[in-house]
């Protein structure tokens, strides 16, 4: 019954808009790796995948709740007076290799898409859903050390993180398929997509270095903020629907020059 006090029910409605916000980036790299297989099976790659991170997300925060020191201990070191210093432990070496990954394949994508061989992406082969549906889950699971860690912070209630877990996963499911469709729609967003996930991978990459201390030139690392993300997603948002505006105008003028 201690479940259901007032306490409570503000945290999970705090913990659920917290896993909400902190999902954005997930949800989009899921919808733009789920086109990356047959058209016929990318909804179900994204319902499994969300769903098979769920299960795996529950694991983790209860692994993490018992064994969250071993993951804060550090394992490696190393100091290179004046050059470079780090002091890695599991947890940041997660982040690190996460935003690694995620940078590795934004440009890949954008680099199809510059292609003339692949004719913008168009003609691709589908990829094997499993391949695609086990990166998606590691990658969800990538993700969701940040917006474990930040809830652990606000309660030690494992009932109620795992409410909100639930939850938000569940609007995921549900927007996911939304969010695939607009992007197909809207092939021109596809690009703007990919380099929001490039600076995902930098968000995490300076998390990540932040997390190990790392220092070059005696310079450390400092991670960018969510706010920070959001401001710059604005602003890439606004770039580009200007952009698309502004050369709508030229066409048309163009048109209208032809004409005369």
């Amino acid at each position: 019954m201690d479940l259901f006090t007032i306490e409570n029910l503000l945290t999970l409605m705090m913990l659920t808009l917290l896993q909400a916000v902190l999902g954005f980036d997930n949800l989009l790299y899921i919808s733009l790796e789920s086109q990356r297989v047959e058209k016929s099976r990318q909804a179900s790659l994204r319902k499994l995948g969300i769903g098979i991170a769920v299960v795996l997300r529950l694991v983790l925060l209860f692994v993490l709740m018992k064994l969250i020191q071993y993951f804060q201990d550090p394992i490696l070191q190393f100091n290179w007076e004046g050059i470079a210093q780090g002091n890695f432990n599991i947890h940041s070496l997660i982040v690190l290799l996460g935003g690694v990954f995620i940078m590795y394949t934004a440009m890949k994508e954008i680099w199809h898409m510059l292609s003339l061989e692949d004719e913008m992406h168009l003609k691709t082969k589908p990829q094997s859903f499993n391949k695609i549906l086990t990166m998606v889950v590691i990658m969800n699971l990538v993700f969701s050390f940040d917006s474990i860690l930040s809830a652990m912070a606000l309660t030690d209630n494992y009932v109620i993180m795992a409410i909100a877990i639930i939850i938000s996963s569940g609007l995921m499911i549900w927007m996911a398929d939304g969010v695939a469709a607009f992007l197909q729609k809207n092939r021109m967003y596809e690009v703007l997509g990919l380099f929001v996930l490039f600076i995902v991978g930098i968000m995490l990459i300076s998390e990540g270095g932040h997390l190990a201390h790392l220092k070059f030139f005696t310079f450390p690392i400092t991670p960018m903020s969510k706010t920070t993300f959001y401001f710059i997603l604005a602003i890439l948002v606004i770039v580009e629907v200007v952009q698309s505006k502004y050369a709508k105008k030229l066409s048309k003028l163009k048109i209208e020059e032809h004409q005369d």
